[in-house]
């Protein structure tokens, strides 16, 4: 499957190589796909008539490959926002424990 779409796209594919955590790697050059990218391809027509890949089967694969990416980039910042709020509280917590405790030293003696 992912020489299907690692074909489809003009990439290799980047499953093969991954990091220690199992990640796969990325290079710094490999930018992020976008659902739009996704939709707004075509693709060449065959030059023997109706040979190869059926287009309105095509357009329904990168259709549905745009929804799951854009879903996946909507989840994405959802956990973004989620962990700055959850950064967020922790800071202030961690402040207003700091308060405390040098409230408490101050008036130890």
């Amino acid at each position: 499957m992912t020489d299907l779409i690692g074909r489809l796209f003009g990439r290799r594919a980047a499953a093969r190589h991954r990091l220690a955590d199992g990640v796969p790697y990325r290079s710094r050059y490999c930018l992020p796909l976008y659902p739009a990218q996704v939709r707004d391809r075509r693709f060449r027509c065959t030059r023997l008539g109706r040979r190869g890949l059926d287009p309105e089967d095509v357009r329904r694969f990168l259709d549905r490959v745009a929804l799951e990416l854009a879903a996946a980039q909507e989840a994405a910042e959802r956990a973004r926002r989620e962990t700055a709020q959850v950064k967020d509280a922790l800071r202030r917590w961690q402040s207003e424990q700091a308060r405390i405790r040098n409230h408490r030293a101050l008036y130890r003696w």
